[in-house]
């Protein structure tokens, strides 16, 4: 099966899909002047989808793609920029959470929604463990603390801890993990892109979230009993990780920040 096909019926030969391909794979040398792919694509070409999407025409097809798994991009006009706005500056990072679990189902979606971050050339290296069980978020919770009373750092922390409370996971309901095989290309940025679509879908449906940066600190640091708890595939490391679930209380202001400090250049 040829890598790339063409409905000639449909195919204009205007070279959309020369100029959009992101290796420069495809030509107008075929023959009769429609698009070609070049020898190298075999190696090269990332499986973007690029090439099928940018065609005006629906007159390309890609080898390991079906076609029909191609969503049309529509369902109306896009959020306006005011939206994106009321969206990006309201989310906050949730540290008290109602006891109430979200459902499965829910998750997944906003998961689904994470299959579409961008990772480098298109690895899509991002695994997923999602611990659903509050008393194993504290478990894991208590694991930290396990490994700060071996440092100097965040003495705060452990005494909270030792007045039952927790400034480690903040009591969440739930626990979201990103890993990647050590191997991957690009796994803690790739996994961090995913990590922030999660963060902005969940905020979209009033699901708080927070980055568990401090169980991060501890999981880079080699701490074994974390490490053996999270349970990972073997060569897997985790590379982020968030808590979440239904905020506790809702907020009416947004906070100030810094203006943007931004060089220019013309």
């Amino acid at each position: 099966m040829a890598m790339l096909t063409i409905d000639r019926n449909k195919c204009k030969k205007d070279g959309i899909c020369v100029a959009e391909c992101p290796f420069n794979l495809i030509s107008l040398t075929g023959e009769e002047g429609f698009p070609d792919i070049r020898p190298a694509a075999a190696r090269l070409c990332i499986q973007c989808g690029h090439c099928v999407a940018v065609c005006p025409h629906d007159a390309l097809g890609l080898a390991g793609m079906n076609r029909e798994d191609f969503q049309p991009i529509g369902y109306g006009s896009p959020p306006t920029l005011k939206k994106v706005g009321q969206l990006l500056t309201g989310r906050r990072s949730i540290r008290t959470y109602e006891q109430q679990s979200i459902p499965r189902p829910h998750i997944e979606q906003l998961l689904d929604l994470c299959r579409w971050a961008p990772s480098a050339k298109n690895k899509q290296p991002v695994h997923w463990l999602v611990v659903e069980n509050p008393e194993e978020v504290q478990h894991l919770a208590g694991l930290v603390v396990d490994w700060l009373r071996t440092t100097a750092n965040y003495p705060g922390i452990v005494t909270a801890w030792d007045q039952d409370k927790d400034m480690v996971l903040h009591g969440a309901p739930h626990l979201l993990v990103a890993h990647a095989h050590t191997d991957s290309l690009k796994p803690e940025i790739d996994c961090t892109i995913a990590l922030t679509y999660f963060d902005l879908a969940a905020a979209s449906c009033d699901i708080g979230t927070c980055w568990a940066g401090i169980l991060m600190s501890a999981a880079i640091a080699g701490h074994q009993p974390l490490l053996d708890a999270l349970a990972l595939p073997e060569g897997h490391r985790p590379y982020g990780a968030m808590i979440f679930g239904y905020p506790r209380f809702p907020y009416f202001k947004i906070p100030p920040r810094k203006e943007a400090r931004v060089i220019w250049r013309s």
